[in-house]
């Protein structure tokens, strides 16, 4: 497997697949045809599909730019190998092809063409980890005595720990901003930002309810800054980057969690996410939204059970059951929006997270249906989805009544 930093990425949302991704595929195209006099590009699939509301397009203007580009909108064709693929074509003054590009946005804002993935050059590339499968790392950490976080520091260079603080000082800063943001959310749907409000509702609520309506607004905190294109980490996707840090934030402010014991956290989270991109993916186009917040609620699950003293079986244990009660979950967004079903979802994911940690604390570890038996069942329920529900706001809750 490659690092786990490429699970966590500092980003603009409101989304890794439809924003993030384009935009870094229009700026790689941009610099090797320099001589180009304008660009057209061709969206397939689901970036066509919802790739307005995604601000796709203004993504890959701003990519390409200062020249002109033209923008045309295929959702009737999907091509093979993604749902998001993208045709960049480079033309000179006669309108002439001189250059093109058939590359495709596969998640968690990174690229691929039918060739493998394309180098970004912004983490180390290559294989870091010698297993790939859930079964075997924790064959080996048993072996060795190693705890999860153990093992990534084993298999990650020197700048681990440095990278991952960025990260959770960044996710912190995405939450305060959040709480403190009051406004009609971009995109149409004229919906309001609520953390603001939840927050201060839930300074009213006895302690046992607080605890819970906080995470609450932790969660849309982030969700409506990604929501808006605000500054969010990955973690996995933009559209899930509401729910571990709701977690970790409240883990951090609620029981007095170090930042030394999150980050450690994060470092276990990540290996378990970066097994899941590995086997199966955390693309909601390719595979519904079970990639996206069905991974992240993995990722949280497994973060506060390790932060609560959960020995391996139990991390595994909890990384199982938050995929298993996410298996099926689509992707059919209001207007091709990051916001309607996704900001209350990344809620709903991170107080799930915190119950499975709960349910996994109590079990001895032991149980029938592994991690890496979820995640291939969760591959395998994403190809059978109908297209419908994976993030072309085609079907389910995005048709009209």
């Amino acid at each position: 497997m490659e690092t786990i930093k490429k699970i966590y990425k500092v980003g603009f949302g409101p989304s890794s697949s439809h924003t993030m991704g384009p935009y870094r595929a229009a700026e790689m195209f941009a610099s090797r045809t320099k001589e180009a006099t304008r660009y057209r590009v061709t969206l397939y699939g689901s970036l066509a599909a919802t790739g307005r509301g995604h601000h796709t397009d203004t993504a890959i203007t701003r990519g390409l730019s200062p020249k002109e580009v033209e923008i045309k909108w295929r959702a009737d064709i999907t091509k093979p190998f993604h749902p998001n693929g993208m045709l960049f074509e480079a033309l000179n003054q006669d309108g002439e092809v001189i250059d093109e590009w058939l590359v495709y946005s596969v998640g968690g804002g990174y690229l691929a063409t039918e060739e493998g993935e394309v180098p970004l050059g912004i983490t180390p590339e290559g294989e870091v980890y010698p297993h790939n499968t859930m079964k075997e790392i924790m064959e080996y950490i048993e072996k060795e005595g190693l705890s999860f976080w153990e093992y990534v520091e084993q298999c990650e260079d020197g700048t681990l720990w440095f990278y991952l603080e960025e990260m959770w000082q960044q996710m912190q800063k995405t939450i305060e901003e959040g709480l403190q943001d009051d406004r009609v959310i971009t995109g149409g749907l004229h919906l309001r930002s609520k953390a603001h409000q939840y927050y201060v509702r839930a300074s009213g609520f006895k302690p046992s309810l607080q605890s819970r309506a906080l995470v609450i607004a932790y969660a849309l905190a982030t969700s409506e800054q990604n929501a808006c294109g605000g500054r969010i980490v990955t973690a996995p996707t933009c559209g899930s980057s509401g729910v571990l840090p709701a977690v970790l934030y409240h883990l951090k402010k609620n029981h007095g969690f170090s930042d030394r014991e999150i980050q450690r956290a994060m470092a276990t989270a990540g290996l378990f996410g970066n097994v899941i991109k590995t086997n199966a993916t955390i693309s909601g186009a390719e595979a519904g939204c079970q990639a996206e917040v069905g991974s992240a609620c993995v990722m949280a699950a497994v973060a506060s059970n390790q932060l609560f003293g959960g020995s391996p079986a139990q991390i595994e244990y909890a990384a199982e059951m938050a995929m298993e009660h996410n298996l099926g979950l689509t992707c059919d967004p209001l207007c091709g929006l990051v916001q309607i079903p996704c900001i209350e979802r990344n809620a709903m994911a991170a107080l799930r997270a915190l119950d499975i940690n709960i349910y996994a604390m109590m079990s001895d570890g032991r149980h029938i249906i592994s991690f890496d038996k979820v995640v291939k069942t969760m591959k395998l329920t994403g190809h059978d989805l109908p297209s419908l529900y994976k993030e072309t706001s085609l079907g389910g809750l995005a048709l009209d009544d």
